[in-house]
């Protein structure tokens, strides 16, 4: 069975769509033994690809062909991450000091039970 890289990128889920795994690989984000390849490359059991995405930087080894895309916890096991540990450590620290924009809670200004409580204890 033969894969286009576009097709195993996209049915392993490191890409949303087919699309976007043609892309990268047009822009030259996924790269084997450091050279950027075509979408219609053929992927090999054994081959070691670096991808960027958005999200990420993966070292992904193909443990085994996938033609279609299925549910994650199957597509995990058609590849193998080797992705450099200190890479996974920079991901964590970004997820952790993501600012989503909303306060906690608790903080900020005060409620309007606060507010009565604090005009009654300065006597307005």
């Amino acid at each position: 069975m033969k894969v286009r890289i576009d097709k195993y990128l996209w049915a392993i889920r490191i890409f949303k769509t087919r699309g976007l795994a043609a892309e990268a690989l047009d822009k030259g984000r996924v790269k084997l033994n450091g050279v950027s390849v075509k979408a219609s490359r053929s992927v090999v059991v054994g081959d070691e690809y670096e991808i960027r995405t958005e999200a990420r930087k993966w070292v992904i080894k193909v443990t085994a062909l996938l033609e279609n895309r299925v549910a994650y916890p199957e597509a995990i096991k058609h590849y193998e991450d080797l992705t450099p540990p200190e890479e996974l450590e920079r991901i964590q620290f970004q997820a952790a000091s993501f600012y989503t924009g909303k306060r906690l809670s608790k903080t900020g200004r005060p409620t309007k039970k606060d507010r009565r409580d604090l005009d009654e204890f300065t006597g307005e």
